[in-house]
């Protein structure tokens, strides 16, 4: 049996251990989720637990389920990156070797000075940061200069704020349009140019839900554009429209939190369709993996946590969950960029006779190889199935 629905859900920046080249990446020691357990005394998961999240790797002293109730495993990146884009971009069975750039000193002043004139406002602030920091330090200038506020992070990202009240919202999206253009050339190219407005009064500050993300298009087909060409729903909720720049979607649902994607994925299981239901739940990496707070990261996974059991029996006989994630972001480590990881895999259908170790698999795109399997789609990449794994009925 196929299945006629996958709703894949990936928990942004939820890693579970380093992968054997995370030394070359500044990474060594870095867990995600272990750290979490061992550093939150009170954190507990007990419906991840129950699908064999604790039997994927050693989480602190959770003992492995004995016998849980979807298959599991780990997934390594092979790409040359560790950011939102390459991470999905491998899920969905691309292998990218050229890593996007980045800019840890602020962007170069050629660049800057031709975004100044195309725009016709001067920048103030260019160099890495926090995104509520950088507002609260330069949101009383910006009101005040009407100047867009350039920032980046460890992360391959143009950003670009500005108060909604001093700069109108087309305004910013257009700026962002003229940035997108200035970086595709090899010499700036990030990976997104993100606009980011804002609103309130200074020392009161807060961003607003209108943040647009303007992405590169991925270098060459995905599964996405497999399963669309193939006649397939693919909707995506949350950032995977951006992230992906539309390309192989049906549907696009933004969202404004972890919480809003999650209404928006148990409705849509709630709707007839026929293919992939794409999820990104960003809050545990950009409000809490950067930010470096263990805490919130957890009591948000213990969020999505308790919407398990009711994604679970939103599922048909013919319907399957993938739980997993892009790469990691562990609070406890240095910094606060991404870390390189190991990501989980939680698979999940009533069709299932039985559950299993699904192991360790060498790349991402073993996700978008059993996708292509399952639904029975043409399409070229590194990844191996897991589908005939799969005990069902």
């Amino acid at each position: 049996m196929k299945f006629e629905r996958i709703a894949v859900i990936v928990l942004d920046s939820v890693g579970i251990g380093e992968l054997p080249d995370a030394a070359s990446f500044g990474d060594e020691g870095a867990d995600t989720l272990g750290h979490i357990v061992q550093s939150v005394p009170d954190f507990q998961l007990p419906n991840l637990r129950n699908m064999g999240l604790a039997n994927i790797a050693p989480l602190g002293n959770w003992p492995p389920e004995p016998s849980p109730s979807a298959y599991y495993g780990k997934m390594a990146e092979v790409s040359a990156g560790k950011d939102t884009m390459t991470g999905h971009w491998e899920l969905a069975g691309l292998e990218i070797r050229t890593p996007f750039r980045t800019f840890p000193n602020g962007f170069p002043e050629k660049l800057i000075r031709a975004f100044e004139a195309e725009t016709g406002r001067p920048v103030i602030g260019n160099k890495p940061a926090s995104g509520t920091e950088i507002i609260a330090e330069l949101g009383e200038s910006q009101m005040k200069t009407g100047a867009w506020i350039v920032y980046t992070s460890a992360d391959s990202v143009f950003q670009i704020a500005a108060h909604e009240e001093v700069i109108p919202l087309e305004e910013l999206y257009q700026a962002c349009r003229i940035a997108r253009r200035l970086t595709m050339t090899d010499e700036y190219m990030v990976g997104r140019v993100i606009a980011r407005p804002y609103i309130g009064k200074p020392g009161a500050f807060v961003r607003t839900a209108n943040r647009h993300d303007y992405a590169v298009k991925p270098p060459k087909p995905t599964v996405l554009n497999a399963l669309k060409d193939g006649g397939y729903d693919v909707i995506a909720v949350g950032k995977i429209n951006d992230i992906f720049s539309g390309e192989g979607i049906t549907r696009a649902i933004p969202t404004k939190s972890n919480a809003d994607g999650i209404r928006a994925t148990l409705e849509e299981l709630g709707k007839p369709f026929r293919g992939l239901l794409f999820v990104n739940l960003v809050d545990f990496d950009s409000l809490y993996g950067h930010r470096r707070d263990p805490q919130g990261y957890a009591r948000a996974l213990e969020e999505f946590d308790r919407a398990v059991p009711e994604l679970l029996s939103r599922l048909g006989e013919r319907d399957m969950l993938v739980i997993t994630a892009d790469h990691g972001n562990d609070p406890i480590h240095h910094g606060t960029d991404h870390t390189r990881e190991y990501v989980p895999l939680l698979v999940a259908s009533p069709a299932f006779r039985r559950t299993g170790d699904l192991g360790v698999r060498s790349t991402f795109a073993d996700l978008a190889a059993t996708l292509a399997e399952n639904f029975g789609v043409p399409f070229d990449t590194h990844g191996r199935s897991f589908l005939k794994e799969l005990d069902r009925e």
